[in-house]
């Protein structure tokens, strides 16, 4: 298939390319052309312009009916139209003050040095829509081809350490495995010179990307210690059985990052947060990370539905998974397919109106729970009564 059309088929590119298709020096780049050249549709399309992006942009809102909003520091304009939703970017060049800092920009380049700043060859690609030209960095498609991933100079890790998380997502994604010389300059790199934030947000979106591959390639050079814990370890297996088990309510990237890190015991809440985690991820790892004691707990219950609501009442499903992962197999199957859907025919009102107060309305709902998955109790006279026995012993 050709390479327009496949471009073509990606979300909201209709409307780019009816926008932009005259438009001279405007050139998709990067993800979008290589996964084109691999023969899939692009995710997404990243445009960039050759001369001026805002006034290419300013012609392109026009003609579909849409918004424009300027980023002047960035030579940057997106356009809101009715049916999409892009942004247009000028060819810049990058510098780095010091390793690890954010790139000072600046735009008016060729596409030649845009394609410069990226972070690998099979990155560095661009396809001029106009006439459907490929300009590339030297060799770009032979890596393509050969399944290589090749950082473009020998700072590049040194002037963006998350590049490295970069490496590894890409890897897992398509497959390829980095060259001698970037596996020796990945090797030699440090992420130290880079903010928790930055590299926070790329294991994120690592955490995306196929399992158990992204995570494994975090092992390459103590990558996982030094970005996540010091206590980090990717197992296959036991992602491949957390990622299984995780139900479409749980948050299965969290579930099996904290089976990389049930060995850290010290030092994990504020790694989290140096990573800044926002507080519901944070405690779904913190929680499941501690999935081996739950472990314990599921296969004691022995296939007992109270002990077994008894042991997982209050855990999220990411740490049932991970602790079904670990052994118990069956009962966290049961616990996240059945026990935890069954829902008792009373509330806490029906103890109220039978006179309870206070924590022994908790005391009889829980009465109550357990009867009913002890068979006991499957309706709501039986229900209302287990718990009223439970709290008013005769």
């Amino acid at each position: 298939m050709d390479l327009l059309e496949l471009m073509a088929r990606a979300p909201g590119a209709p409307t780019v390319l009816d926008a932009l298709g005259d438009e001279p020096g405007v050139h998709v780049v990067g993800g979008a052309v290589r996964d084109a050249l691999l023969g899939a549709v692009p995710r997404e399309l990243d445009l960039v312009v050759e001369g001026d992006a805002v006034a290419v942009a300013q012609r392109a809102a026009e003609r579909l009916g849409g918004e424009l909003v300027v980023h002047d520091r960035f030579g940057t304009a997106t356009v809101r139209a009715p049916s999409a939703t892009f942004d247009v970017v000028s060819a810049r060049t990058e510098t780095y003050a010091h390793p690890g800092a954010l790139p000072d920009v600046a735009p008016g380049a060729t596409i030649e040095q845009d394609l410069a700043r990226r972070d690998f060859t099979v990155n560095a690609i661009a396809l001029r829509l106009s006439d459907g030209a490929i300009t590339e960095w030297p060799g770009a498609r032979k890596d393509l081809a050969g399944g290589v991933l090749r950082v473009l100079h020998e700072r590049s890790f040194i002037d963006d350490p998350t590049r490295l998380l970069r490496m590894a997502r890409y890897g897992a994604r398509l497959g390829f495995e980095p060259d001698p010389e970037t596996d020796a300059l990945a090797a030699a790199a440090t992420v130290a010179t880079v903010s928790g934030g930055r590299l926070g947000s790329e294991l994120r979106l690592l955490l995306r990307e196929p399992q158990p591959a992204a995570l494994l390639a975090l092992e390459r050079h103590g990558l996982g210690r030094a970005v996540v814990h010091p206590a980090f370890r990717a197992d296959a297996e036991l992602i491949e059985r957390t990622w299984a088990l995780c139900p479409p309510d749980a948050r299965a990237g969290l579930a099996i990052l904290a089976g990389t890190l049930t060995r850290a015991a010290d030092g994990l809440r504020a790694a989290l947060d140096r990573l800044e985690f926002e507080a519901s991820a944070r405690g779904v790892v913190l929680e499941a990370a501690a999935a081996p004691l739950l472990a314990e707990q599921l296969a004691a219950a022995d296939g007992d539905d109270a002990a077994l609501w008894s042991a997982a009442r209050r855990a999220g499903p990411e740490a049932v998974a991970l602790a079904g992962a670990l052994g118990p197999e069956r009962e966290a199957r049961r616990w996240l397919d059945d026990v935890r859907h069954r829902r008792l025919a009373i509330t806490g009102d029906d103890f109220v109106a039978a006179g309870l107060t206070g924590p022994a309305v908790g005391d009889a709902l829980e009465a109550a729970q357990l009867a009913l998955l002890g068979g006991g109790a499957p309706g709501a006279a039986e229900q209302l009564a287990a718990g009223l026995a439970a709290v008013r012993p005769s």
